[in-house]
């Protein structure tokens, strides 16, 4: 991606920082205004105080006190100014990044959220948000700041000595080139430990997450070498950051130490002559106003890597958020009349591992079909085509005979709503997690409590029952009941369960799917692992999945009768 387009990207996030919060940046900078003119007047007040005791001062004392008054009163309010806008400023700034970002995060298809990392978004929420309040926002008021009091002091020394300011330039060349050589360094190192970041909170996020796993394989030597490794390497990117950072700051002080000494040196040397028209009172200023020279040279560099590297943390995201599939397909109605079908479906992962081949399918609406088979034979993938997961298959999915690519995906989930195995559950109330935060008349609710079976986790607990991060309050068939609940508030036609019983135990398996089967009107699709008589007796057909072809298909008795691959399978799950 070239220049052009990371700035069409980035613009928006940049934006964000100040919509709706100009008058705010307004007011602090007008804040850095009085403040640098402050400065500037001061430094005019020391050359006409020293030239008033040499008597060469046009002023008298009363007229120079009651300048430095204003002076004063102008930092006065300044600071009032601060103090009351700029904090408003820096907070409602990074909100406005965070909210941005986040909701651009939420307009992602599944097809390009599916194969990304989300440490990435994790990282970039959290520590580049930091990085980018810290080094860019946070500095924007300085630099304005001395930046006004350099182009003020700069003016003040041509007025004053044109020969000294042309002097001060050409000492100023060297930190001009230091702050463009090092900021791109600083930019590269801030990424680089962007990266370690991301990488370092995406295995805390597996380990977490797999904490059972790897105590009950004592992998926790194992895992805490990677941990270490991955901490490593974050404290290496860290370092070299740091040294990038000391070097600048150190040859922006020598750079400027140059400037001071040299232009200080000349100074004396012209007073001393008496060329030049260098007086004492313009030696002395010379030195206070190169300090607001040296200000941006020693400023300018930081700020300038900081910038870079700010943007490039943006640039990281905005790239990854524009990686979106766009929904391009035509709406359709909440409802299935005829059925959905699969048509000489073939899908793979990866080009040359064929996971589905030739697969046909004709799911009549308000049935209830389960696909059963071994482990890999393809049954979650093609429930996951089913929801739009991805477009790279070949043959045809239609519903009501309309082709699943040619389906905006928003309207695609008015119709469809699926129970996974792995239920996710917010930290919040039973109620919360149910309707996922949206409003929803008290029959609606309490009719999906009802159905799904959860009346009597509600009578125990009560609806603003918190459930705890990911559920650990609720047991497996509880949080499976919210699912389950969840799908039936939506009303969507279309309902897929897959794996949902996987991790219950065999009496929680039935009453989940015996809540399943019994709701009338609904087309239903069971991906399930636990070939129970009772549940299979109960649907319309079942298709048997081997190796990613569809091997039989028939109702329980019908497939026990020829005595099949199906056969085989429920026989060996019985003993």
């Amino acid at each position: 991606m070239d220049k052009k387009e990371l700035k069409a990207l980035r613009r928006p996030f940049l934006k964000q920082l100040f919509k709706k919060n100009k008058v705010n940046f307004a007011l602090t900078l007008l804040a850095s205004l009085l403040s640098a003119g402050t400065s500037l007047v001061i430094s005019w007040l020391i050359k006409e105080v020293a030239d008033l005791i040499s008597g060469e001062c046009p002023y008298g004392f009363g007229t120079l006190l009651i300048i430095a008054g204003g002076a004063f009163a102008m930092l006065f309010t300044a600071w009032i100014l601060d103090r009351a806008f700029l904090s408003e400023f820096r907070a409602k700034a990074m909100k406005q990044y965070r909210e941005y970002a986040f909701d651009r995060l939420m307009e992602k298809g599944i097809q390009a959220f599916s194969g990304e990392n989300t440490s990435l978004y994790i990282s970039a929420l959290s520590n580049d948000v930091n990085t980018i309040e810290q080094d860019f926002i946070r500095k924007l008021q300085n630099i304005v700041e001395v930046g006004v009091t350099f182009v003020g002091a700069l003016v003040l020394m041509i007025l004053y000595s044109p020969l000294l300011t042309l002097i001060a330039i050409g000492f100023s060349l060297l930190p001009v080139i230091v702050s463009v050589v090092l900021g791109n360094k600083a930019a590269v190192a801030e990424k680089n430990v962007s990266d370690k970041k991301e990488g370092y909170t995406g295995l805390l996020k597996d380990t977490l997450s797999g904490f059972s796993v790897i105590k009950s394989f004592k992998a926790e030597k194992n895992i805490s070498r990677i941990h270490d490794d991955s901490n490593d390497g974050v404290a290496d990117a860290s370092k070299k950051r740091t040294r990038v950072t000391v070097l600048v700051n150190y040859a922006s002080g020598i750079a400027g130490g140059l400037l001071q000494f040299g232009v200080f040196f000349v100074a004396a040397a012209l007073a001393i002559s008496g060329k030049g028209g260098i007086t004492a009172g313009t030696a002395i200023v010379f030195v206070q106003l190169l300090n607001y020279v040296l200000g941006p040279i020693q400023t300018f560099p930081e700020f300038f890597a900081g910038m870079k590297s700010s943007y490039a943390l943006i640039d990281k995201l905005a790239g990854a958020l524009n990686k979106n599939i766009p929904d391009e397909g035509e709406p359709i109605e909440p409802k299935l009349e005829k059925g959905i079908e699969l048509r000489d479906l073939n899908f793979a992962y990866e080009e040359g591992k064929t996971v589905l081949k030739d697969v046909d399918m004709d799911m009549q609406a308000g049935g209830c079909y389960a696909l059963v088979g071994g482990s890999g034979s393809g049954k979650s993938t093609i429930l996951n085509l089913l929801m739009a997961s991805s477009e790279n298959y070949s043959g045809e999915i239609l519903y009501d005979g309309r082709e699943l690519k040619g389906i905006s995906t928003s309207s695609l989930y008015d119709l469809v709503s699926i129970i996974q195995q792995n239920v996710f559950v917010f930290n919040s109330t039973i109620r919360d997690n149910i309707t996922m935060f949206s409003a929803f008349p008290k029959e609606e609710v309490d009719r999906a409590v009802r159905l799904s079976g959860l009346s009597r986790l509600i009578e125990e607990k009560g609806e603003g029952y918190l459930c705890g991060e990911n559920g650990s309050g609720l047991s497996g068939g509880e949080r499976q009941r919210i699912s389950i609940a969840r799908a039936l508030l939506r009303k969507t036609p279309v309902l897929f369960v897959d794996e949902a019983t996987a991790s219950l135990d065999a009496e929680t398996t039935f009453e989940v799917l015996d809540a399943i089967l019994n709701l009338d009107g609904y087309t239903r699709v069971i991906v399930t692992h636990d070939l129970d008589e009772n549940v299979l007796r109960r649907c319309t057909g079942i298709f048997t999945l081997k190796n990613g072809v569809v091997a039989e298909y028939g109702g329980f008795e019908e497939l026990m009768e020829q005595k099949g691959y199906f056969y085989s399978l429920f026989t060996v799950s019985q003993r």
